[in-house]
């Protein structure tokens, strides 16, 4: 299998080390592609003073979805997987990669193990049937595409902070791509030292009011799907009010950030549906720009000394 490794980074340097050694360990003859954002804690450096590591790729950009497609961009395998900064690939990794691509899939992607302080827990397959359209999600930490397959999509939608991932399998569903979850393509993923992280509640409602529109245009079920989840949320947030966790100050700022992330996200949705109307539904995506990158190192054509 002709695989390559695309890696997003942003000052993640300790965390990608270990997960560069695990591909390494794991997937030895994979090319490793290190995307990295405007870091400022060494990260360069670090890669670049690596024997394992095929391509370096500097972007100005903080977009993770931008840097995916930088990564697609400079990469030359037949299949492209996609892993996280803070994860690293297990032992039955590559060979599961390997048997679901043998077997016809178009994407391969599988379950997230995430060390927490109570222990672990691990993700399971999520699906979602709208409008029709049966939708395998995958985590954008833990995928790999045959080549075709991601280009069909034209990669990740830059449009998007957050949620590219789950636009892509909206994406790839409407072509009818084969997406298979295989147990033995796992990840795992400490964060028993993460701190909790503020919720961004416009960034979010905008994602899915965009990703939903754009997909699957102006339907009902788009609507009542936005809307249940606001109120699952605000339920969840009234909760934390009722305990004292929450001031109803908070609360209410929430609740307009909701609204106003649903009213830009549907308007910007609408934009994207008139300016990609091809099955890729993607008006951002890989094809759409070549200045990604503001500084390429590449190690593949270079030959090792000789001692």
């Amino acid at each position: 299998m002709d695989l390559s490794v695309v890696v997003p980074t942003l000052n993640g340097r300790e965390p990608l080390s270990d997960a560069l050694d695990a591909v390494t360990r794991y997937a030895p003859d994979a090319e490793v592609v290190v995307v990295n954002g405007p870091s400022a804690d060494g990260t360069s450096g670090m890669v670049c003073n690596r024997s394992d590591v095929s391509a370096l790729v500097e972007i100005s950009d903080r977009n993770l979805n931008v840097a995916r497609n930088a990564g697609l961009a400079e990469a030359s395998g037949e299949v492209v997987a996609f892993i996280g900064q803070e994860v690293t690939v297990e032992a039955s990794w590559y060979d599961g990669i390997r048997d679901a691509i043998a077997d016809g899939a178009d994407v391969v992607t599988g379950p997230v193990h995430r060390v927490v302080r109570a222990g672990m827990t691990t993700e399971t397959v999520e699906t979602r049937t709208i409008a029709g359209r049966d939708v395998i999600y995958f985590s954008g930490e833990n995928v790999a595409f045959t080549r075709d397959g991601i280009e069909a999509v034209d990669g990740f939608d830059e449009n998007l902070e957050t949620g590219g991932a789950r636009d892509c399998a909206h994406r790839l569903a409407g072509q009818e791509r084969s997406i298979t979850w295989s147990t033995d393509v796992t990840v795992r993923r400490d964060e028993t030292d993460e701190k909790g992280v503020e919720r961004d509640w416009c960034t979010k409602y905008r994602s899915l009011s965009y990703r939903l529109v754009k997909n699957y245009g102006p339907r009902l079920t788009v609507f009542r799907r936005t809307f249940h989840d606001a109120i699952r949320d605000a339920r969840t947030a009234g909760v934390e009010v009722a305990s004292g966790e929450t001031k109803p100050s908070l609360w209410a700022g929430c609740g307009k950030e909701v609204l106003k992330g649903i009213a830009g996200g549907t308007k910007d949705g609408f934009l994207g549906r008139f300016r990609d109307r091809s099955e890729a539904r993607n008006p951002a995506g890989l094809s759409s720009r070549a200045d990604r990158a503001v500084e390429r190192y590449d190690w593949r054509n270079v030959e090792p000394e000789v001692e």
